[in-house]
């Protein structure tokens, strides 16, 4: 092979890690976020009221 059909393919290559990374930078990020998110909502949960509802909260019972 010639050098520059090396260099090209190392530079796809390294490319392709870079945008990678990327992805797994920005996942780890999201789920760090969604980690956070979810430990304030059971913090926030524990600190107040009993949730009393009785069954499901969107359902509507037929009252008439």
């Amino acid at each position: 092979m010639t050098e520059d059909t090396e260099n090209s393919r190392k530079g796809r290559k390294d490319a392709i890690e870079q945008q990678a990374k990327l992805r797994r930078d920005r996942a780890a990020e999201k789920l760090r976020e969604n980690l956070s998110r979810r430990k304030q909502q059971t913090r926030a949960r524990r600190s107040g009221q009993a949730d009393e509802t009785n069954g499901l909260p969107a359902a509507k019972m037929d009252e008439s």
